[in-house]
């Protein structure tokens, strides 16, 4: 069931949104409720819930001798696009 939305939202936001609808050929509601859609999958993210995908690849690396630290280099790497062995040591890097 649909139910009608009120908002109150600033100008120059509403139009851009609505510029943003005409690019992608699509209705302004539709785009508000793919929104809505999202938040609600990072909400479920962020309470622990994994993705099918995600699930699918947990323990993935285990005993194969990778340890945490190699893949945050592995990640931070990646990140901003340096090799691993230009990273900082791992006591010098932040704990994220």
């Amino acid at each position: 069931m649909q139910t009608k939305l009120t908002l109150r939202i600033d100008e120059d936001l509403v139009r851009q949104a609505k510029r943003i609808s005409r690019e992608q050929g699509r209705s302004l509601s539709g785009l508000v409720a793919d929104y809505f859609a999202a938040l609600g999958s990072r909400s479920q993210a962020a309470d622990g819930e994994l993705s099918p995908r995600v699930r699918a690849l947990r323990g993935a690396l285990k005993d194969r001798g990778v340890s945490i630290a190699d893949y945050r280099r592995h990640v931070e790497a990646e990140q901003w696009n340096r090799s691993p062995a230009a990273q900082p040591a791992a006591s010098t890097r932040p704990y994220w």
